[in-house]
């Protein structure tokens, strides 16, 4: 385990001068990346911790990646939330949690007997992904501004995915909001013509118009909305708080 970074500093020097010395016949060594702790030493601890977990526990070890999907979503939502009420705390432990779906999908495939995979090829790809879609970073190509990084990342990304249509890959199960305002902003950044319908007496259109709106006006409708809701949250519950004040009193002055 990591987290005696000094000791082990010591103990390292010292195997390397006796070693050097010549005066004596130094076993085998094998040293961990974990023990320097280097940054991300810890997640070596804890893909060692999740093995054994998968291994040794009667729950986990009967897990698959459709049983755990919606602690998924939940957890991400928690971290959200975190993110929202500006916790440092909580911020820190759900972003904990969000790492162990990550790790815990990873281990549970490399049971897959046709397609097995680990958290090393997760990890992987994605260093893969972000090095391809940074060519202003580790390439050529320049980009001075947040818009200019995004026209590469997406023209990074159409090269990769090689789609037939502008609204493949946007997941369906989304938010409603988010997904009107994505499928939007994925037509006109595409430069195709497609009206928002007219608003008529189903809701639909005119929450689809409303959240179009916004995408253009870079506002982001789900948290738009999200903000509002906790708003009118708090207002409930001051409107409870004053009718239980409303009503004590009530029963004081009976009394």
């Amino acid at each position: 385990m990591a987290g005696h970074g000094e000791d082990e500093h010591r103990l390292t020097d010292r195997l390397a001068a006796l070693a050097g010395s010549g005066r004596h016949a130094m076993p085998e060594l094998e040293l961990l990346p974990a023990s320097y702790d280097l940054p991300g030493a810890r997640l070596i601890d804890l893909v060692q911790v999740m093995d054994r977990i998968r291994l040794d526990c009667p729950w986990s070890s009967r897990q698959t990646h459709e049983g755990l999907a919606k602690y998924a979503l939940e957890e991400v939502y928690e971290l959200v939330e975190a993110i929202e009420d500006g916790d440092r705390h909580e911020l820190r432990e759900e972003l904990g949690d969000v790492l162990l779906q990550v790790v815990f999908h990873s281990r549970i495939a490399e049971d897959d007997a046709e397609e097995p995979f680990s958290v090393d090829d997760v990890a992987g790809a994605l260093v893969e992904k972000l090095i391809r879609r940074h060519p202003h970073v580790f390439g050529d190509e320049s980009a001075e501004t947040p818009d200019e990084v995004r026209t590469l990342w997406l023209a990074a990304k159409a090269d990769e995915k090689q789609r037939a249509s502008v609204t493949e890959g946007i997941p369906l199960a989304q938010p409603a909001l988010s997904l009107a305002a994505k499928l939007a902003a994925r037509a006109r950044t595409a430069g195709l013509p497609v009206p928002v319908p007219e608003p008529g007496a189903d809701w639909g259109p005119a929450l689809l118009a409303l959240a179009a709106r916004a995408d253009a006006a870079g506002v982001d409708p789900e948290a738009s909305l999200r903000a509002s809701a906790r708003a009118y949250r708090d207002a409930i519950r001051r409107a409870e708080t004053a009718k239980a004040a409303e009503t004590e009193a009530a029963g004081d002055r009976e009394e």
